[in-house]
């Protein structure tokens, strides 16, 4: 079984939240156009002035998704 990457996109400002909440419709998108194998997407306010966007992806798939969409970083996912 492959590991899962997590794959993170650092929004900062008043309108963080707001634009990461955006983010995730966009990734979402990219999931379906690519046909990509997990559907794991999600956004998280970290405080007033900081939130993140997340995909999920698999160790095949990391790299061309990476240098498709450019995250900001990655960690392995842990269910």
């Amino acid at each position: 079984m492959s590991r899962k990457i997590k794959l993170i996109w650092d929004f900062r400002g008043p309108a963080s939240a707001k634009t990461a909440e955006h983010h995730e419709i966009h990734l979402k998108e990219y999931i379906v156009i690519e046909k990509l194998p997990l559907n794991i997407t999600g956004f998280k306010v970290i405080n007033e002035m900081q939130a993140i966007a997340f995909m999920v992806v698999t160790d095949e798939n990391m790299i061309p998704v990476r240098d498709a969409l450019k995250p900001h970083r990655g960690e392995v996912f842990e269910e």
